[in-house]
């Protein structure tokens, strides 16, 4: 009977110990939200290279800048995407529900949705890179062929990587259509 107790007593104790373990993650989410600091000053170096040389570019090369600057944005985007739902999905819940900026998906992404959005995420930001390298193509050697050759192919493994993780969720999921996360009841996250 007391062996019992004292085991019971240590599961306690231990599950207690990796419950709390989860709290080890808030400082990545930290770093990533210092990164955004990082990824905003390389957006204004962009942005002011951009103006500094708008009058004296071609059409092409000021649409490549912008491009650049898009592929940050979206990068931004992304870092937001996995700093809120991570903390909420793995840490703890942020409570604001009575700040009115609160974005509204924040609570309502799952660990399947976020999964998704990342990788949405991640085909915009390669289909801009592919983009962006099409873009600054002035002569084809063969160097640079089979350059632009990995880049659509490894771009086709992110777009049909997205397809198949969404289509088994959705097999998942019973195949049924289910009310997007943005739009099912306002749940904790979790």
């Amino acid at each position: 009977m007391a062996e019992k107790t004292i085991a019971k007593r240590v599961e306690i104790v231990l599950e207690g110990w990796l419950f709390s373990s989860r709290w080890l993650l808030a400082p990545f989410y930290f770093g990533l939200a210092l990164s955004l600091i990082i990824l905003l000053i390389k957006f204004m170096m962009e942005l002011f290279h951009l103006a500094a040389v708008a009058f004296s570019s071609s059409e092409s090369d000021v649409i490549l800048g912008l491009l650049t600057l898009v592929d940050l944005t979206l990068t931004g985007s992304l870092l937001i995407i996995v700093i809120f739902s991570g903390y909420e999905n793995f840490v703890s819940k942020m409570d604001h529900s009575d700040d009115g900026d609160r974005p509204a998906w924040m609570g309502t992404i799952d660990f399947a949705a976020l999964k998704l959005k990342m990788l949405s995420s991640i085909v915009a930001i390669s289909a801009v890179q592919l983009l962006r390298q099409f873009m600054s193509l002035t002569t084809v050697t063969p160097e640079r062929e089979k350059e632009l050759m990995w880049l659509v192919i490894i771009h086709v493994v992110f777009v049909v990587s997205s397809v198949l993780l969404a289509l088994s969720d959705r097999i998942a999921g019973g195949g049924h259509d289910e009310q997007p996360a943005s739009d099912s009841s306002k749940g904790n996250g979790h």
